[in-house]
């Protein structure tokens, strides 16, 4: 496990000391609650990248929906997906109207000092830019001074604006911020390299006059399972399971599935956790 990864354990460990020391019955009431309702309710973005809904049955299917249905599988409760957007995924989690969330979060210490989080991640997963060809960007450093879309509450922003001085603007979603994009409101728009690379290689040939030039990745981070603070035993239960989904090879077969290769992290985790039936 690399040092990043390392000290996102050591972060949760600590959590659950403090949490554990402070008398909390938070968690336990909370898995408890879960089995007892007998449905695991998890947010989920619908954005096309990891989810979307069946235009036949209605119902979200995904990457990410599927990973919820795996984690319900193995707590031995039927799943329950909700709908969750960039803006309100958070708070709906802290309101009690989902579980859990797999929605697009990858880790970062702002989001540590409001959530818990699974520690074992279950991707790595960096930004990239999709900008108009000829539009002249062709490096992070090209951004400089220019507006530039992402979602509401993405981990780009702080990047962007600290490290290359871009305009940002912050929007609904995915969808919302590439429709910006393409109306000219930004020079780039910046996501999840999946869902990216997802639009640029469509066929519908929607977005074929754009381009992701950047020459490196912004930001890898964990991809973790965000829970409510100071939820114990929810946390350890659903750390097992993404330890198995490790070394089964599970998310590396999701993620070919749904058209988005494994990261090299992944693949690296993979090797780990199957060489390491203790872990």
């Amino acid at each position: 496990m690399n040092s990043r990864i390392s000290k996102l354990a050591s972060l949760s460990a600590a959590l659950w000391v403090a949490a554990t020391l402070s008398g909390s019955a938070y968690a336990d009431a909370t898995l408890d609650h879960i089995k007892a309702r007998g449905t695991l309710v998890v947010g989920v973005v619908l954005d096309g990248t990891y989810g979307t809904l069946d235009p036949v049955t209605r119902k979200p299917v995904g990457y990410n929906v599927e990973l919820a249905e795996s984690l319900a599988s193995h707590l031995g409760v039927k799943f329950e997906a909700v709908e969750v957007t960039p803006p309100n995924r958070v708070q709906f989690l802290q309101q009690g109207k989902v579980d859990a969330l797999i929605a697009s979060m990858q880790y970062t210490k702002e989001r540590d000092e409001i959530l818990s989080y699974v520690p074992t991640p279950f991707e790595e997963i960096a930004g990239s830019a999709m900008v108009h060809k000829g539009a002249g960007i062709h490096d992070w450093k090209d951004l400089r001074d220019k507006p530039v879309c992402v979602s509401q509450g993405s981990n780009y922003t702080k990047p962007l604006i600290e490290q290359y001085g871009a305009q940002v603007k912050a929007f609904k979603g995915m969808p919302e911020a590439l429709l910006a994009l393409r109306g000219g409101t930004c020079i780039a728009s910046v996501h999840v390299t999946p869902g990216i690379r997802a639009r640029l290689a469509s066929a519908s040939g929607e977005w074929n006059d754009y381009e992701s030039p950047m020459p490196s990745q912004l930001i890898p981070s964990p991809s973790v399972i965000w829970v409510r603070k100071g939820q114990i035993d929810t946390v350890a239960a659903f750390d097992r399971i993404v330890k198995d989904w490790h070394r089964t090879g599970f998310l590396i077969d999701e993620g070919n599935k749904w058209h988005m290769p494994p990261s090299k992290q992944l693949l690296d985790w993979h090797q780990q956790y199957a060489a390491n039936k203790e872990n």
